[in-house]
């Protein structure tokens, strides 16, 4: 290259990765989502056997597990529902538990979700007959049939139409 002379171009995507999105420093991640990671690989025998139940679809709708909602880590989330399922174990019993848990039940139903506790000794007893009662307390049907595509958001098909728009 001859002084003064310009450089060549860039080959084949290499050059200033900073305008295409690469390179620089690694985003942050929030601390509760990765407590969430940490936690998905680090289940309990009762999440575990729940967790294998609830994956498969066997309530009709996605289930999700290790979820963060705010600064808490839920044990199980169903977002359709706002439904929020801990599995509670022996560590849950120790006083500091009690209040942790009394505070995280509180911003949850302060911002509109629903709580359902479950003992870890019934999953281990019959893990099947837990998600029965889930499936019963959401509302939902096991394996919900196929039928045509849902409403959409909004329409209640269930409700007698008013008497303005007879």
């Amino acid at each position: 290259m001859t002084p003064g002379a310009l450089p060549d171009p860039p080959r084949h995507g290499e050059g200033d990765r900073a305008q295409r999105g690469g390179g620089g420093a690694k985003r942050a991640i929030r601390p509760e989502v990765a407590m969430a990671r940490r936690q998905r690989r680090e289940l309990s025998l009762p999440e575990v056997l729940l967790w294998q139940r609830l994956r498969r679809n066997a309530l009709g709708t996605r289930v999700r597990h290790q979820h963060p909602i705010g600064l808490y880590v839920v044990d199980f989330y169903i977002a359709g529902l706002r439904l929020v399922i801990e599995v509670d174990g022996q560590v849950h019993a120790a006083p500091a538990a009690v209040a942790h848990d009394r505070r995280k039940d509180r911003f949850l139903a302060d911002n509109g979700y629903r709580v359902l506790r479950i003992n870890a000794a019934e999953i281990l007893q019959d893990a099947d007959a837990v998600v029965a009662s889930i499936a019963s307390l959401a509302g939902l049907p096991l394996h919900q049939p196929a039928a045509g595509p849902p409403p959409r958001s909004g329409e209640d098909l269930s409700a007698p139409p008013r008497a303005d728009q007879e």
